[in-house]
């Protein structure tokens, strides 16, 4: 794999952290690329030498921070769910920045549903319908159960200020997970 510039690692680093920014001071349809070059202090010319428009910069915002949940995902495949969850709640609480906006606030109305889709496929392969308490479900609807109550509880803890640590987050939803999914 090619190494990668420092200096465009840290222009695009400026102009994701612009971006975010720039959502916690207004709605994401007001910001402009003026707006975004004035706040990572670079011209308007770099922007578009690293992405198409500010959609394709919320974009690889957005992927970047699915890929990493999903890369944590892997990671945590052989532990428990407690522990998968504590991987995710740190993940959530060191950026929280990005997730509040995305999740509580005036974020990109389309995250919630890519999370909530990434969710589904990561479920899917961990619910069994054929013996416990998911025997005889449909599989498609307990897995929408799940990925949407996991979003849901997640935005909850975004909304609402974090009113729990992360570790007590993750051992809530892992305590969940494992009643669901064993």
């Amino acid at each position: 794999m090619p190494k990668i510039d420092r200096r465009i690692l840290k222009t695009q680093q400026a102009l994701k952290t612009a971006i975010i920014t720039l959502m916690s001071e207004k709605n994401f349809d007001e910001i402009t690329i003026q707006d975004i070059s004035d706040k990572a202090n670079v011209s308007r010319g770099t922007i578009y030498l690293h992405y198409l428009d500010k959609y394709d910069l919320l974009d690889k915002l957005i992927e970047t921070h699915i890929n990493e949940l999903r890369e944590r995902c892997e990671a945590a495949a052989d532990l428990d769910f407690v522990t998968g969850s504590e991987i995710w709640t740190e993940y959530f609480e060191s950026n929280y920045s990005f997730f509040s906006m995305m999740l509580a606030s005036k974020g990109a109305t389309n995250f919630r549903s890519r999370f909530q889709d990434f969710l589904i496929e990561e479920f899917k392969d961990e619910v069994d319908i054929t013996k416990g308490i998911n025997q005889g479900l449909n599989k498609d609807l307990v897995v929408q159960f799940l990925a949407s109550s996991y979003v849901g509880v997640v935005e909850w803890w975004f909304t609402n200020q974090r009113p729990v640590t992360h570790q007590e987050l993750a051992k809530q939803l892992g305590s969940l997970l494992e009643r669901i999914c064993n």
